[in-house]
Parts: structure tokens; C-alpha cells; sequence
């Protein structure tokens, strides 16, 4: 089973888009988008689960136009690599401080 990845752009001006996908070879699907207070509680879930949080004027202002549910086009795809490659080199780094958790994790 793939593990689940999650994603949160932020907007200066208090919006926040939330991304999650499950494997690598699957395009991310927008799963919250908000402004003003549910941009907050958008971003302190994120905090709160420990999702990682980028801020990325232009792609959070491209992100909130898609509907929650919607995967990522393909010409938009490039846009969220860099998030995604973002989140791949956090996880990476979690996992190395974390050696002990990768026995359980395969369990």
C-alpha cells in the first residue's frame, strides 16, 4: 500500500489549498480551499497533523480556482511538482531522523 501524502500551499493573504495524494505516479486531488477563517483552520489542521506548509502566492492563487476532488491537470501538474518534490525531500528527512519508526511502518 502506498503511503498518503499531504500538502498545504498557503497564500499570504490568508487562503490555503491542501493537496493529498497516494503514490508518486498519481496526479495530487485538491482536498480543502479556503479563504480567511477556514484558510486558518486549514492551516492549523496542517499544523496540527504535521502536513507541511509551502507558501506559494501563484500556485495557491491557481489552486483555489479547482474544485475540491479535482486532480491536478497535466498543465498544472508542473506547477505542483516543485510542491510535491517539496514534500518527498521532507519526507525523506522525517523518515532518516526516524529510523526507528521504519520497522513499524512496514509491519
Amino acid at each position: 500500500m502506498a503511503a498518503r501524502r499531504d500538502k498545504v500551499a498557503k497564500r499570504s493573504r490568508e487562503r490555503a489549498v491542501a493537496l493529498s495524494y497516494s503514490s508518486m505516479d498519481q496526479l495530487p486531488t485538491i482536498v480543502a480551499n479556503g479563504a480567511g477563517e477556514l484558510a486558518r483552520q486549514i492551516l492549523a489542521l496542517a499544523n496540527k497533523y504535521h502536513i507541511p506548509v509551502q507558501q506559494d502566492h501563484a500556485l495557491t492563487e491557481m489552486l483555489s480556482k479547482l474544485d475540491i476532488g479535482a486532480a491536478i491537470s497535466p498543465e498544472t501538474f508542473r506547477a505542483v511538482a516543485e510542491v510535491v518534490s517539496f514534500l518527498y525531500h521532507v519526507d525523506q528527512e522525517w523518515q532518516a531522523s526516524h529510523p526507528f519508526l521504519e520497522r513499524t511502518m512496514r509491519s
